[in-house]
């Protein structure tokens, strides 16, 4: 099956990367939302430049599209130091890396998204860098290869992960500093959706903006999105001013409802309610009756579901909730579904649980 985008999926689409860089700000100070998570990192940069060393290793983890790549080239700027950037599917060997670490210097930054994705072998090697500052490195193969011992300058890895639960537990171990972004309120939200429409050149009321953040889903990469499409309905169809009835009328177009739910959203609703008559469902015969891929479903669709409660998940499946079905318009079941663990107890709490 094919990987779909939404209008609002959270993920970076590739088409977006220079438009998304524009609307980064600047230093940490200008960065809204996650406020304990802020404060804490600002207290761990003024200790570390007081001490003149580099800060601890840190990783993000949390939901895509909430900030974890913007906050780590901020800690970079707000350090004054380098900052290098991979990916865990890129690093497929070890000598892929040899190079970024002998690259780095005194307190730089090497950050490494979906870092949940690194090969086993990658992890082993990162250890000692991680710990001890040296890598080994093999010169030859076979029962007599040598490996020769490199020092590389202290530096910090920063890792960012939508996966928390896949970091194995010695690289989790390793990590000084471990923050989760969440997120945001939609009150967070419109503030950054007025800044993003000051940057872009845009004009939006307060109201017009409220009405943008509560259909965003809690994201600024997808209220930016928005923004975006917004703007182009208003300069062709309005007067270029995004008020409420602009936004209204712009999502109403881009099939995105007033609780941010888009047309992929309600077909999954529609496919627990309907087809398997309020679940439990698994992952697999769901993906199967919308023709979905599994993974998108479980990692793009299924956070936002479950944290504004439209379903639940539980070791026998997902179960809609009373609230789907009233926003279905159809009648809730009496009594319910009953557990939807059965004798497992209540829903797993863990957006990324069981299967």
């Amino acid at each position: 099956m094919t990987r779909r985008t939404e209008i609002t999926t959270p993920e970076i689409l590739p088409r977006e990367k220079r438009s998304e860089a524009s609307l980064r700000p600047r230093r940490l100070s200008g960065f809204i939302g996650q406020e304990n998570l802020k404060e804490a990192l600002e207290i761990s940069i003024q200790a570390a430049r007081a001490r003149g060393e580099p800060l601890d290793h840190i990783l993000f983890h949390g939901p895509p599209g909430l900030g974890k790549t913007t906050l780590a080239l901020l800690l970079a700027r707000e350090m004054a130091v380098s900052i290098i950037s991979t990916s865990g599917p890129v690093l497929e060997k070890a000598a892929d890396l040899v190079g970024a670490l002998t690259n780095l210097s005194k307190g730089d930054i090497l950050f490494i998204d979906e870092i949940h994705r690194l090969r086993p072998v990658i992890e082993e090697f990162l250890y000692p860098a991680m710990e001890d500052f040296k890598v080994e490195v093999r010169l030859s193969e076979g029962p007599r290869a040598h490996t020769m011992t490199m020092a590389v300058e202290p530096f910090t890895l920063v890792g960012a992960t939508t996966r928390f639960g896949l970091l194995t537990a010695p690289m989790r171990a390793r990590f000084g500093i471990t923050e989760r972004l969440d997120f945001y309120p939609a009150a967070e939200l419109a503030r950054v959706i007025e800044r993003s429409a000051g940057i872009m050149g845009v004009q939006a009321t307060r109201g017009g903006a409220r009405e943008l953040a509560a259909r965003a889903r809690g994201t600024p990469r997808v209220a930016n999105r928005l923004l975006r499409r917004v703007r182009d309905f208003a300069q062709v169809r309005a007067d270029g001013v995004l008020d409420v009835e602009v936004v209204r009328e712009a999502l109403e177009l881009l099939n995105v409802d007033e609780a941010g739910l888009d047309a992929m959203d309600t077909r999954i609703l529609k496919t627990v309610v309907d087809k398997f008559e309020g679940g439990p469902v698994g992952l697999g015969s769901l993906a199967v009756a919308l023709g979905e891929d599994a993974g998108t479903i479980e990692e793009v669709y299924e956070p936002f579901l479950i944290q504004e409660g439209f379903i639940m998940r539980g070791p026998r499946g997902r179960v809609a909730t009373r609230k789907a079905y009233e926003r279905l318009g159809r009648p809730f079941p009496e009594g319910g579904h009953g557990p939807v663990g059965g004798d497992s107890g209540p829903p797993h709490p863990n957006l990324f649980g069981p299967r």
